[in-house]
């Protein structure tokens, strides 16, 4: 039980129970953060203007195992179809 509870997880993505640890909170820590800037933006619409996109694409971004471009962050791509 402790093993599926604690351990399985972080093995299967090939990290240690504490690596994982501060790689979930990191993220957890980011969306909360990135959340709450779209809750004042809501309310104060010329604040946080790009927070909640930068934070997604940031996001994404550091779970796809790379670092964010400036550009994405900015949300200046453009894409080729």
């Amino acid at each position: 039980m402790f093993d599926r509870l604690f351990l399985a997880h972080p093995r299967s993505v090939d990290e240690s129970y504490w690596a994982h640890f501060r790689v979930a909170s990191g993220v957890g820590l980011k969306m909360v953060g990135g959340g709450l800037a779209c809750f004042v933006h809501a309310v104060l619409p010329s604040l946080h203007e790009r927070t909640g996109s930068r934070t997604i694409r940031g996001l994404n971004a550091q779970l796809q195992g790379r670092t964010a471009t400036q550009a994405e962050l900015d949300g200046e791509l453009t894409y080729d179809i």
